[in-house]
């Protein structure tokens, strides 16, 4: 699959889920947390970039009530739309991270929420590196994904067709050390999605710094 066909294939599965996203994964006490680790770590008016974005909810949401400029960007017109209307106060762009430009140091902070899944391995582990350059020195990076060891599974997610590729735990710690971060906290749990066609997921939040 080209980088094109993939981002049409995340764009449409994303379309289609919409606001249901933001329900089955409100419960998330782990992001939550993994948002009040972040927050601590932030001095006033900090610029973040969310990857990913979503519905803007919770994390530019959370983000832009505590005062920092926020950035979100993600693949799919209707999350966008839907993040624009619920976060007026951030900034959202309908587009494809790996083609951002990016300047070393021009962020603060950086998440990465459940948003790796759909790129192979090596386009993981380029993009986490071009987001740790893009930190100040110190700056946070925070990443939560599904620790399995997958690569190019064809499954179904809250109904829709997707393609996971993913880490085992230890190798997904060892990508984010080689692009020059530090773990300075960790979370492992289960989590399931609100959602009928939902299963038991495990879910693993990396806090971490530029080194």
């Amino acid at each position: 699959m080209t980088g094109e066909d993939g981002r049409r294939r995340a764009a449409a599965v994303f379309d289609a889920l919409g606001s249901g996203y933001e329900k089955a994964f409100a419960r998330s006490e782990g992001h939550h947390r993994s948002l009040r680790w972040l927050l601590g770590r932030l001095a006033p008016g900090s610029r973040v970039l969310d990857v990913g974005s979503g519905t803007g909810r919770p994390t530019a949401e959370t983000l832009v009530e505590a005062g920092h400029d926020v950035l979100g960007v993600d693949v799919s017109p209707v999350m966008v739309g839907l993040a624009a209307r619920q976060v007026p106060r951030a900034t959202f762009r309908c587009v494809d991270v790996r083609e951002l430009p990016l300047e070393d140091g021009s962020f603060h902070a950086v998440c990465v929420y459940f948003s790796l899944l759909q790129l192979d391995r090596a386009e993981q582990s380029a993009l986490v590196a071009r987001l740790a350059r893009a930190l100040v020195p110190g700056g946070s990076l925070v990443l939560a994904t599904v620790p399995l060891d997958v690569e190019g599974v064809e499954a179904v997610f809250m109904g829709q067709p997707v393609r996971v590729t993913s880490f085992a735990r230890d190798d997904l710690v060892e990508m984010v050390r080689g692009a020059g971060l530090t773990v300075l906290a960790e979370e492992n749990l289960l989590f399931t999605p609100d959602h009928p066609e939902a299963v038991p997921e495990p879910h693993v939040f990396l806090h971490c710094a530029r080194a």
